[in-house]
Protein backbone atom coordinates (compact mmCIF):
# COMPACT_ATOMS: atom_id res chain seq x y z
CA UNK A 1 0.00 0.00 0.00
CA UNK A 2 1.37 3.10 -0.60
CA UNK A 3 1.03 6.07 1.84
CA UNK A 4 -0.22 8.83 -1.37
CA UNK A 5 -1.40 8.43 -4.79
CA UNK A 6 -1.77 11.92 -6.68
CA UNK A 7 -4.11 11.64 -9.90
CA UNK A 8 -2.73 14.27 -12.22
CA UNK A 9 0.66 15.39 -13.32
CA UNK A 10 -0.10 19.01 -14.46
CA UNK A 11 0.99 21.90 -11.57
CA UNK A 12 -1.16 20.45 -9.13
CA UNK A 13 -0.07 17.35 -8.47
CA UNK A 14 2.89 18.13 -8.87
CA UNK A 15 2.94 20.59 -6.00
CA UNK A 16 0.82 18.65 -3.88
CA UNK A 17 3.20 15.89 -3.85
CA UNK A 18 6.03 17.96 -3.31
CA UNK A 19 4.89 19.22 -0.52
CA UNK A 20 3.83 15.64 0.51
CA UNK A 21 7.07 14.11 -0.01
CA UNK A 22 8.46 17.40 2.58
CA UNK A 23 6.35 17.23 4.78
CA UNK A 24 7.79 13.39 5.77
CA UNK A 25 6.10 10.94 2.78
CA UNK A 26 8.14 8.68 0.98
CA UNK A 27 6.04 6.30 -0.90
CA UNK A 28 4.58 8.46 -3.42
CA UNK A 29 3.08 7.98 -6.50
CA UNK A 30 2.00 10.36 -9.28
CA UNK A 31 0.27 8.88 -12.29
CA UNK A 32 -0.29 11.16 -15.22
CA UNK A 33 -2.26 10.17 -18.61
CA UNK A 34 0.19 11.77 -20.72
CA UNK A 35 3.67 10.98 -21.99
CA UNK A 36 5.08 13.71 -19.83
CA UNK A 37 4.54 15.72 -16.89
CA UNK A 38 3.38 19.02 -16.94
CA UNK A 39 -0.11 19.05 -17.87
CA UNK A 40 -1.67 22.08 -19.59
CA UNK A 41 1.44 24.24 -19.34
CA UNK A 42 3.42 22.59 -21.72
CA UNK A 43 0.99 24.25 -24.69
CA UNK A 44 1.31 27.95 -22.78
CA UNK A 45 4.34 28.75 -24.02
CA UNK A 46 3.29 32.55 -23.50
CA UNK A 47 4.95 34.24 -20.36
CA UNK A 48 3.05 35.18 -17.38
CA UNK A 49 3.63 32.13 -15.26
CA UNK A 50 5.49 32.47 -11.84
CA UNK A 51 5.37 35.98 -10.67
CA UNK A 52 3.88 35.10 -7.25
CA UNK A 53 5.65 31.40 -6.42
CA UNK A 54 9.05 31.87 -8.13
CA UNK A 55 9.04 35.68 -8.35
CA UNK A 56 10.04 35.78 -12.04
CA UNK A 57 8.32 35.58 -15.11
CA UNK A 58 8.03 32.19 -16.48
CA UNK A 59 6.31 30.67 -19.60
CA UNK A 60 3.77 27.48 -19.40
CA UNK A 61 6.80 25.19 -19.65
CA UNK A 62 9.17 26.61 -17.74
CA UNK A 63 7.11 26.81 -14.75
CA UNK A 64 6.08 23.13 -15.13
CA UNK A 65 9.87 22.40 -15.50
CA UNK A 66 10.71 23.78 -12.19
CA UNK A 67 8.40 21.84 -10.24
CA UNK A 68 9.33 18.29 -12.56
CA UNK A 69 13.24 18.54 -11.12
CA UNK A 70 12.18 19.62 -7.61
CA UNK A 71 10.36 16.12 -7.99
CA UNK A 72 13.40 13.82 -10.01
CA UNK A 73 15.13 14.91 -7.24
CA UNK A 74 13.13 13.05 -4.35
CA UNK A 75 11.91 9.76 -4.31
CA UNK A 76 8.38 10.21 -5.70
CA UNK A 77 7.48 7.39 -8.06
CA UNK A 78 5.85 8.53 -11.40
CA UNK A 79 3.58 6.66 -13.98
CA UNK A 80 3.28 8.80 -17.19
CA UNK A 81 1.16 7.56 -19.90
CA UNK A 82 -1.32 5.95 -17.66
CA UNK A 83 -4.99 5.96 -17.06
CA UNK A 84 -6.76 5.81 -14.19
CA UNK A 85 -10.13 3.86 -14.93
CA UNK A 86 -11.71 4.31 -11.23
CA UNK A 87 -11.10 6.06 -7.77
CA UNK A 88 -13.20 3.91 -4.66
CA UNK A 89 -14.10 5.22 -1.54
CA UNK A 90 -11.62 2.59 -0.30
CA UNK A 91 -9.08 4.55 -1.92
CA UNK A 92 -8.09 2.20 -4.46
CA UNK A 93 -7.04 3.54 -7.69
CA UNK A 94 -7.98 1.09 -11.16
CA UNK A 95 -5.47 2.04 -13.82
CA UNK A 96 -4.09 1.16 -17.03
CA UNK A 97 -1.11 1.28 -19.06
CA UNK A 98 1.16 -0.43 -21.97
CA UNK A 99 3.81 -1.98 -19.37
CA UNK A 100 1.80 -3.11 -16.58
CA UNK A 101 -1.85 -3.31 -18.04
CA UNK A 102 -4.75 -3.15 -15.59
CA UNK A 103 -3.23 -2.63 -12.01
CA UNK A 104 -5.60 -1.88 -8.48
CA UNK A 105 -2.76 0.81 -6.57
CA UNK A 106 -4.16 1.13 -2.52
CA UNK A 107 -3.13 4.01 -0.99
CA UNK A 108 -3.63 5.70 2.89
CA UNK A 109 -4.43 8.70 1.12
CA UNK A 110 -5.58 10.29 -2.69
CA UNK A 111 -4.95 13.55 -3.89
CA UNK A 112 -7.50 14.49 -6.81
CA UNK A 113 -5.42 16.79 -9.18
CA UNK A 114 -7.47 15.96 -12.53
CA UNK A 115 -7.71 19.75 -14.06
CA UNK A 116 -10.38 20.54 -16.15
CA UNK A 117 -12.03 20.25 -19.14
CA UNK A 118 -13.36 22.98 -21.78
CA UNK A 119 -16.78 23.41 -23.12
CA UNK A 120 -17.78 22.13 -26.54
CA UNK A 121 -20.16 23.55 -29.28
CA UNK A 122 -22.69 20.30 -28.17
CA UNK A 123 -22.35 21.94 -24.71
CA UNK A 124 -23.84 25.65 -26.02
CA UNK A 125 -25.93 24.35 -28.64
CA UNK A 126 -24.39 27.14 -31.17
CA UNK A 127 -27.11 26.39 -34.61
CA UNK A 128 -25.63 25.74 -37.85
CA UNK A 129 -24.01 23.18 -40.21
CA UNK A 130 -21.19 21.40 -38.77
CA UNK A 131 -18.26 21.94 -40.90
CA UNK A 132 -14.43 21.80 -40.49
CA UNK A 133 -13.03 24.43 -38.61
CA UNK A 134 -14.65 24.71 -35.10
CA UNK A 135 -11.95 24.31 -32.23
CA UNK A 136 -12.17 24.60 -28.90
CA UNK A 137 -9.67 27.32 -28.06
CA UNK A 138 -7.60 24.87 -25.95
CA UNK A 139 -7.77 22.58 -28.45
CA UNK A 140 -6.35 25.34 -31.12
CA UNK A 141 -3.40 26.29 -28.80
CA UNK A 142 -2.28 22.67 -28.66
CA UNK A 143 -2.10 22.28 -32.44
CA UNK A 144 -0.09 25.60 -32.74
CA UNK A 145 1.89 25.48 -30.00
CA UNK A 146 2.84 21.37 -29.61
CA UNK A 147 1.99 20.27 -33.25
CA UNK A 148 3.28 23.09 -35.46
CA UNK A 149 -0.30 23.05 -37.22
CA UNK A 150 -1.77 26.43 -38.16
CA UNK A 151 -5.57 25.75 -37.81
CA UNK A 152 -6.75 28.84 -39.60
CA UNK A 153 -6.32 31.98 -41.42
CA UNK A 154 -9.15 33.87 -40.67
CA UNK A 155 -10.50 33.81 -37.67
CA UNK A 156 -13.83 34.35 -34.87
CA UNK A 157 -13.81 33.83 -31.76
CA UNK A 158 -16.80 33.00 -29.31
CA UNK A 159 -16.33 33.53 -25.23
CA UNK A 160 -13.34 35.79 -23.76
CA UNK A 161 -12.14 33.64 -21.29
CA UNK A 162 -8.16 33.76 -20.89
CA UNK A 163 -7.27 30.73 -23.34
CA UNK A 164 -9.69 32.68 -26.29
CA UNK A 165 -7.98 35.62 -25.67
CA UNK A 166 -4.21 34.57 -25.32
CA UNK A 167 -5.28 32.60 -28.55
CA UNK A 168 -6.34 35.66 -30.19
CA UNK A 169 -3.03 37.38 -29.96
CA UNK A 170 -1.10 33.70 -30.78
CA UNK A 171 -2.95 33.35 -33.82
CA UNK A 172 -2.22 37.22 -34.68
CA UNK A 173 1.15 36.58 -34.64
CA UNK A 174 1.48 33.26 -36.55
CA UNK A 175 -0.15 35.67 -39.75
CA UNK A 176 -3.87 34.56 -39.35
CA UNK A 177 -6.50 37.37 -39.46
CA UNK A 178 -8.53 37.83 -35.67
CA UNK A 179 -11.68 39.19 -36.85
CA UNK A 180 -13.14 39.82 -32.76
CA UNK A 181 -14.05 38.34 -29.97
CA UNK A 182 -17.74 37.66 -29.14
CA UNK A 183 -18.86 37.45 -25.49
CA UNK A 184 -22.15 36.86 -24.57
CA UNK A 185 -21.74 38.71 -21.21
CA UNK A 186 -21.85 42.35 -20.62
CA UNK A 187 -18.42 41.64 -19.24
CA UNK A 188 -15.05 39.43 -20.56
CA UNK A 189 -14.58 36.42 -18.66
CA UNK A 190 -10.55 36.97 -18.61
CA UNK A 191 -8.12 38.33 -16.90
CA UNK A 192 -8.00 42.30 -17.83
CA UNK A 193 -4.34 41.75 -18.78
CA UNK A 194 -4.98 39.68 -20.85
CA UNK A 195 -7.56 41.95 -22.60
CA UNK A 196 -5.19 44.64 -22.64
CA UNK A 197 -2.37 42.42 -24.53
CA UNK A 198 -3.95 40.04 -26.20
CA UNK A 199 -6.93 42.32 -27.48
CA UNK A 200 -6.12 45.95 -27.54
CA UNK A 201 -2.31 45.60 -28.38
CA UNK A 202 -3.21 44.31 -31.36
CA UNK A 203 -6.50 46.29 -32.30
CA UNK A 204 -8.61 43.03 -32.29
CA UNK A 205 -12.36 44.20 -31.18
CA UNK A 206 -14.35 42.64 -28.40
CA UNK A 207 -17.97 42.55 -28.87
CA UNK A 208 -19.53 42.68 -25.39
CA UNK A 209 -23.28 41.22 -24.93
CA UNK A 210 -23.46 39.74 -28.74
CA UNK A 211 -22.96 36.10 -29.75
CA UNK A 212 -22.80 33.62 -32.47
CA UNK A 213 -26.30 32.38 -33.73
CA UNK A 214 -25.57 30.58 -37.01
CA UNK A 215 -22.22 28.59 -38.46
CA UNK A 216 -22.42 28.55 -41.96
CA UNK A 217 -20.01 25.86 -44.42
CA UNK A 218 -20.64 22.72 -46.37
CA UNK A 219 -17.17 21.00 -45.64
CA UNK A 220 -15.25 24.53 -43.97
CA UNK A 221 -16.61 27.05 -42.37
CA UNK A 222 -17.45 29.79 -44.28
CA UNK A 223 -19.02 32.69 -41.88
CA UNK A 224 -20.74 32.93 -39.60
CA UNK A 225 -23.53 35.29 -37.70
CA UNK A 226 -23.24 37.49 -34.88
CA UNK A 227 -25.92 39.13 -32.85
CA UNK A 228 -26.21 40.92 -30.07
CA UNK A 229 -28.66 40.31 -27.04
CA UNK A 230 -30.74 41.36 -24.53
CA UNK A 231 -30.77 41.13 -21.00
CA UNK A 232 -31.51 37.10 -20.74
CA UNK A 233 -28.74 36.33 -23.51
CA UNK A 234 -31.31 36.71 -26.22
CA UNK A 235 -30.63 37.58 -29.48
CA UNK A 236 -32.47 40.59 -30.72
CA UNK A 237 -33.72 39.98 -34.15
CA UNK A 238 -32.45 42.98 -36.93
CA UNK A 239 -28.92 42.58 -35.24
CA UNK A 240 -27.40 40.23 -37.16
CA UNK A 241 -24.03 40.72 -38.95
CA UNK A 242 -22.26 37.41 -41.23
CA UNK A 243 -18.70 37.03 -40.85
CA UNK A 244 -16.52 35.97 -43.45
CA UNK A 245 -14.43 33.27 -41.73
CA UNK A 246 -12.75 29.85 -42.33
CA UNK A 247 -12.72 28.81 -38.17
CA UNK A 248 -14.58 29.60 -35.12
CA UNK A 249 -12.90 29.18 -31.60
CA UNK A 250 -14.46 28.54 -28.75
CA UNK A 251 -13.90 29.76 -25.46
CA UNK A 252 -17.13 29.26 -23.60
CA UNK A 253 -16.15 28.01 -20.06
CA UNK A 254 -13.64 25.68 -18.35
CA UNK A 255 -15.54 22.66 -16.77
CA UNK A 256 -13.49 20.46 -13.31
CA UNK A 257 -13.18 17.42 -14.73
CA UNK A 258 -14.79 15.12 -11.81
CA UNK A 259 -15.83 11.73 -13.35
CA UNK A 260 -13.32 10.41 -11.23
CA UNK A 261 -14.49 12.16 -8.06
CA UNK A 262 -18.06 11.12 -8.55
CA UNK A 263 -16.97 7.62 -9.06
CA UNK A 264 -15.24 8.14 -5.52
CA UNK A 265 -18.79 9.19 -3.51
CA UNK A 266 -17.06 13.12 -3.41
CA UNK A 267 -19.83 15.28 -3.19
CA UNK A 268 -19.44 17.97 -5.71
CA UNK A 269 -20.70 21.28 -5.64
CA UNK A 270 -23.13 22.53 -7.92
CA UNK A 271 -21.75 26.13 -8.28
CA UNK A 272 -18.22 25.10 -9.07
CA UNK A 273 -18.58 21.84 -10.40
CA UNK A 274 -15.97 20.64 -8.12
CA UNK A 275 -15.61 19.37 -5.17
CA UNK A 276 -16.77 20.89 -1.71
CA UNK A 277 -13.78 20.75 0.41
CA UNK A 278 -13.05 21.96 4.01
CA UNK A 279 -10.22 24.12 4.72
CA UNK A 280 -7.56 21.87 3.97
CA UNK A 281 -8.72 20.39 0.89
CA UNK A 282 -9.85 17.37 2.39
CA UNK A 283 -13.11 15.87 0.31
CA UNK A 284 -16.33 14.66 1.75
CA UNK A 285 -14.67 11.53 2.03
CA UNK A 286 -11.68 11.27 4.80
CA UNK A 287 -8.52 11.02 3.15
CA UNK A 288 -9.50 11.87 -0.23
CA UNK A 289 -8.01 15.85 -0.92
CA UNK A 290 -8.66 18.04 -4.22
CA UNK A 291 -7.05 20.71 -5.48
CA UNK A 292 -6.44 22.87 -8.00
CA UNK A 293 -9.00 23.36 -11.43
CA UNK A 294 -10.58 20.10 -10.80
CA UNK A 295 -12.19 22.02 -7.44
CA UNK A 296 -12.52 25.38 -9.20
CA UNK A 297 -10.85 26.82 -12.20
CA UNK A 298 -8.24 29.36 -11.30
CA UNK A 299 -6.78 32.25 -13.13
CA UNK A 300 -3.27 31.87 -12.21
CA UNK A 301 -1.00 28.92 -11.86
CA UNK A 302 0.67 29.97 -8.94
CA UNK A 303 -2.59 29.97 -7.11
CA UNK A 304 -3.31 26.76 -7.88
CA UNK A 305 0.40 25.47 -6.32
CA UNK A 306 -0.32 27.97 -3.16
CA UNK A 307 -3.55 25.35 -2.96
CA UNK A 308 -1.80 22.28 -4.27
CA UNK A 309 0.78 22.69 -1.73
CA UNK A 310 -1.95 23.44 1.53
CA UNK A 311 -3.50 19.92 -0.14
CA UNK A 312 -0.12 17.43 -0.13
CA UNK A 313 0.28 18.75 3.36
CA UNK A 314 -3.26 17.68 4.64
CA UNK A 315 -2.64 14.65 2.92
CA UNK A 316 0.39 13.85 4.54
CA UNK A 317 -0.96 14.96 7.97
CA UNK A 318 -3.88 12.75 7.46
CA UNK A 319 -1.42 10.04 6.73
CA UNK A 320 1.13 10.56 9.52
CA UNK A 321 -1.38 11.08 11.97
CA UNK A 322 -3.11 7.81 10.58
CA UNK A 323 -6.10 8.88 9.62
CA UNK A 324 -7.01 11.57 12.50
CA UNK A 325 -9.38 14.48 11.73
CA UNK A 326 -11.44 15.37 14.71
CA UNK A 327 -14.03 17.88 13.28
CA UNK A 328 -14.60 19.48 15.88
CA UNK A 329 -17.35 22.67 15.38
CA UNK A 330 -17.94 22.99 11.37
CA UNK A 331 -18.94 25.76 10.03
CA UNK A 332 -20.36 26.38 6.72
CA UNK A 333 -19.10 28.78 4.15
CA UNK A 334 -22.09 30.54 1.57
CA UNK A 335 -21.70 32.22 -0.79
CA UNK A 336 -24.32 35.89 -0.07
CA UNK A 337 -25.26 38.59 -2.60
CA UNK A 338 -23.16 38.69 -5.85
CA UNK A 339 -20.61 36.23 -4.97
CA UNK A 340 -21.09 33.04 -7.41
CA UNK A 341 -19.50 30.30 -4.74
CA UNK A 342 -16.88 30.82 -2.31
CA UNK A 343 -14.53 27.75 -1.91
CA UNK A 344 -13.22 26.19 1.12
CA UNK A 345 -17.11 25.49 1.78
CA UNK A 346 -16.94 24.02 5.41
CA UNK A 347 -13.88 25.38 7.64
CA UNK A 348 -13.56 22.88 10.77
CA UNK A 349 -13.13 25.24 13.53
CA UNK A 350 -10.84 23.52 15.94
CA UNK A 351 -8.08 23.29 12.94
CA UNK A 352 -8.16 26.69 12.36
CA UNK A 353 -5.00 28.60 14.34
CA UNK A 354 -4.67 32.05 12.90
CA UNK A 355 -6.72 32.38 9.91
CA UNK A 356 -8.27 30.31 6.70
CA UNK A 357 -8.44 32.24 3.31
CA UNK A 358 -11.43 31.96 1.62
CA UNK A 359 -11.73 32.04 -2.82
CA UNK A 360 -14.54 33.69 -4.64
CA UNK A 361 -16.13 34.86 -7.84
CA UNK A 362 -18.52 37.86 -8.17
CA UNK A 363 -21.32 37.81 -10.85
CA UNK A 364 -20.95 41.65 -12.05
CA UNK A 365 -18.04 44.06 -12.60
CA UNK A 366 -18.09 46.27 -9.51
CA UNK A 367 -15.93 49.33 -9.01
CA UNK A 368 -15.99 50.64 -5.58
CA UNK A 369 -17.26 47.94 -3.60
CA UNK A 370 -17.08 46.88 0.02
CA UNK A 371 -16.83 42.88 0.58
CA UNK A 372 -18.40 41.66 3.76
CA UNK A 373 -18.10 38.44 6.14
CA UNK A 374 -21.89 37.88 7.51
CA UNK A 375 -23.25 35.59 10.16
CA UNK A 376 -27.18 35.70 11.00
CA UNK A 377 -27.50 39.19 9.48
CA UNK A 378 -24.16 40.40 11.69
CA UNK A 379 -21.28 42.01 9.54
CA UNK A 380 -17.91 40.09 11.51
CA UNK A 381 -15.28 41.77 8.76
CA UNK A 382 -15.57 43.62 5.96
CA UNK A 383 -12.79 44.49 3.37
CA UNK A 384 -12.98 47.37 0.66
CA UNK A 385 -11.96 46.92 -3.28
CA UNK A 386 -11.70 49.58 -5.93
CA UNK A 387 -12.44 46.90 -8.61
CA UNK A 388 -13.75 43.33 -9.08
CA UNK A 389 -14.81 41.66 -11.96
CA UNK A 390 -16.35 38.05 -12.68
CA UNK A 391 -13.07 36.81 -14.28
CA UNK A 392 -10.87 37.27 -11.68
CA UNK A 393 -10.80 35.53 -8.74
CA UNK A 394 -10.83 37.20 -5.36
CA UNK A 395 -9.72 36.07 -1.89
CA UNK A 396 -10.47 37.44 2.05
CA UNK A 397 -9.17 35.71 4.76
CA UNK A 398 -11.59 34.79 7.45
CA UNK A 399 -9.46 35.09 10.90
CA UNK A 400 -9.46 33.63 14.03
CA UNK A 401 -11.11 36.35 15.75
CA UNK A 402 -13.80 36.25 13.14
CA UNK A 403 -14.32 32.65 13.31
CA UNK A 404 -15.17 32.58 17.28
CA UNK A 405 -17.89 35.40 16.30
CA UNK A 406 -19.59 32.81 14.24
CA UNK A 407 -23.63 31.99 14.99
CA UNK A 408 -24.99 28.82 14.36
CA UNK A 409 -22.04 27.47 12.66
CA UNK A 410 -22.74 29.55 8.86
CA UNK A 411 -21.01 32.50 7.26
CA UNK A 412 -21.80 34.44 4.79
CA UNK A 413 -19.65 36.12 2.00
CA UNK A 414 -21.18 39.12 0.39
CA UNK A 415 -20.63 42.16 -1.88
CA UNK A 416 -22.18 45.45 -2.70
CA UNK A 417 -21.17 48.49 -4.51
CA UNK A 418 -20.21 51.56 -2.62
CA UNK A 419 -20.86 55.26 -3.19
CA UNK A 420 -17.35 56.75 -2.58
Amino acid sequence: MHDLIVVGGGPAGLAAAYAAYHKGLKDIVIIERDKELGGILNQCIHNGFGLHQFKEELTGPEYANRFIEMIAATEVEVLTDTMVLEVTPEKQVHIVNQSGGYQILEAQAIVLAMGCRERTRGAIGIPGSRPAGIYTAGAAQRYVNMEGYLVGKKVMILGSGDIGLIMARRMTLEGAEVLACVEVMPYSGGLTRNIVQCLDDYDIPLFLSHTITDIRGKNRVESVVVAEVDENRQPIAGTEQVFECDTVLLSVGLIPENELSKGAGVVLDRRTNGAIVYENMETSIPGIFACGNVVHVHDLVDFVTEESIKAGDAAADYVLNQGDSAEGELLTIKNGEHVTYVVPQKVRADQVDKRVELSFRVNKVYDDSLITIQSDGEVLAKFKRTYIVPGEMEKVKLSRKVIDKIHNGEVEICVEEVQV
